[in-house]
């Protein structure tokens, strides 16, 4: 017997919907065209980390993350994803990325957290590093290094890591055929979706453990899944 059950939505939230026409070789001056977006984010990311740091202060005396930074630092990685996305994160759109922390529904690609109103005081101190380990490892493998997990606008140009491989593929796709795979494109952003994931969790946004789990496509997973005999957990099912 099929049933409904809620499924486990993460707070941070990323999407990112694939343009219909985008050009074939565009990609190649994305680098250059994405370097006034590196020099103000490389600012931002400086900023971003200090205010972190401090937040996490606040955090273990307080339990609360102070929301002025949170809005802040939420608009920093939701900028750096849209530049990841135009760029080699992603190439899933030739829209230019605008100047902004702030969400833009003009644009094919999005970043939200949903503020905490209140964060473990003593996790504070293990979470962004020792309990974040196995997480670093998977991220290790998708961007070849730690990626976006430590910030910085060196996210758009990830050399290595199974993030670069499939969007060269995609590239060499658009290059020849003018098409980017859609499967390729859905498998893409949910490896995205996991590296923001863990960024979120690592810059003390939120104490829900990033699931070891991808969720592949433009959007985040429905709020209801079918279960029929099972019943859903973070990861997976288990007989009911």
């Amino acid at each position: 017997m099929d049933r409904q059950v809620a499924a486990t939505s993460y707070p941070a939230s990323l999407s990112g919907s694939l343009d219909p026409k985008i050009s074939r070789w565009l990609w190649l001056l994305k680098w250059l065209l994405a370097v006034p977006h590196v020099v103000v984010l490389a600012v931002l990311w400086i900023g971003a980390g200090a205010l972190t740091f401090g937040a996490g202060f606040v955090i273990l005396f307080t339990g609360r993350y102070p929301r002025s930074i949170f809005d802040f630092n939420v608009g920093v990685m939701r900028w750096t994803w849209r530049v990841a996305f135009y760029a080699y994160a992603a190439l899933g759109t030739d829209q230019y990325p605008p100047f902004s922390l702030r969400s833009d529904p003009t644009y094919p690609a999005d970043f939200t957290v949903e503020y905490p109103e209140h964060l473990s005081r003593w996790l504070v101190l293990i979470k962004w590093w020792l309990l974040a380990i196995p997480q670093y490892l998977v991220v290790m493998v998708l961007t070849g290094g730690f990626g976006v997990v430590l910030g910085g606008p060196g996210h758009f140009f990830t050399g290595s890591g199974l993030i670069a491989l499939l969007v060269f593929v995609a590239a060499l796709a658009l290059l020849f055929t003018g098409t980017y795979p859609r499967p390729l494109f859905d498998l893409t952003i949910g490896l995205d979706r996991w590296c923001y994931r863990v960024l979120a969790y690592t810059a003390l946004m939120t104490d829900q453990y990033p699931p070891f789990r991808l969720d592949s496509g433009p959007t985040e997973p429905s709020a209801t899944v079918p279960t029929g005999d099972y019943t859903a957990w973070d990861d997976g099912a288990t007989p009911g």
